[in-house]
């Protein structure tokens, strides 16, 4: 049976498939939730996500806490998320102050890579995504079996996903981005 996953309450806010690729392919960074030792624990990490596989990929240290978890849960659950804050927006009062912003939140299985070109090809595309002005070959070396043989590479089968986006009008009345307030008299 599958699981029953949360439904966004703010229907109007919801985006559809398109816009969901396009956000987690431009997203700096993903915060991956997963339960350790029964209590929940997160791990934020550079990411990229391959569309030909529906899968987000992922590297860290050759052995750590996730890797501990992954090894020891089959089928290992997670959920993750990215997410961009846009302006902040003042209102006549303080419960109406509100934030424009857009995220996605992920439910999937997580695993290790064992398969050398998969880890490959994931490795690659994170270069690609991170570093799109270097060449391999050209600019940088590419990773050896032996390199990739020395770290952790991780894919996340992607079950469920959703995506929502909060914009204002450009003009709205005292909007400012977070650090840049506006001046006050």
């Amino acid at each position: 049976m599958a699981p029953d996953y949360p439904t966004i309450r703010r229907k109007d806010r919801a985006q559809d498939e398109q816009w969901i690729k396009e956000h987690i392919s431009a997203a700096p960074y993903l915060s991956l939730a997963f339960i350790r030792d029964g209590r929940p624990h997160i791990n934020t990490n550079t990411f990229v996500y391959r569309p030909e596989s529906h899968a987000i990929y992922f590297h860290t240290a050759p052995n750590g806490t996730l890797r501990t978890v992954v090894e020891q849960t089959p089928n290992c659950p997670v959920s993750a998320t990215t997410a961009v804050m846009g302006r902040l927006l003042p209102a006549p009062t303080a419960k109406e102050f509100s934030v424009e912003f857009a995220s996605v939140v992920l439910f999937g299985e997580i695993s290790i890579v064992e398969d050398m070109e998969e880890r490959r090809a994931g490795m690659d595309a994170l270069n690609r995504k991170y570093f799109p002005h270097l060449e391999p070959g050209r600019d940088y070396q590419p990773a050896t079996d032996r390199e990739l043989s020395q770290i952790t590479v991780y894919r996340i089968d992607i079950d469920h996903w959703t995506g929502k986006q909060k914009t204002a009008e450009p003009d709205h009345d005292g909007a400012f981005f977070f650090g840049d307030p506006p001046a006050t008299d």
